[in-house]
């Protein structure tokens, strides 16, 4: 399984959430099957119409499973924890709907409003 974790701002446009899928798909040499956000971030818009676009399905990840994966995860952000109660949000929602044993293809990328990564499981 592959999965690509997106972590976005409020208003953030479907189509730089697209291209930031896209990147990291190119970079990380694998496209993913999925897309993984946290649960509290799955009724944003922008990231509904990009999953749309792309042709993916949206994986929700519960905030013990997200919390459960932050030690694997490789890029920390204080923004990010003081926002979210998580340092990872990326990197652990891809590591998290990826299953136990997925591992990180693609550390943390980010754009004005968006970030990416991607896990892969055996």
């Amino acid at each position: 399984m592959i999965v690509a974790g997106i972590g976005c701002r409020s208003g953030c446009a479907a189509e730089e959430i697209a291209d930031l899928v896209r990147r990291a798909a190119a970079l990380s040499g694998c496209e993913p099957g999925a897309l993984a956000t946290p649960a509290f971030k799955a009724e944003e818009p922008g990231l509904q119409a990009a999953t749309f676009l792309l042709g993916l399905t949206l994986l929700q990840v519960s905030a013990e499973d997200l919390a459960a994966v932050q030690p694997r995860c490789i890029t920390r952000s204080v923004r990010a924890e003081a926002a979210t109660g998580v340092a990872s949000v990326a990197e652990g929602s891809a590591l998290a709907a990826a299953g136990p044993l997925a591992r990180l293809r693609l550390p943390r990328i980010a754009s004005a409003g968006a970030t990416c990564a991607i896990a892969v499981s055996p």
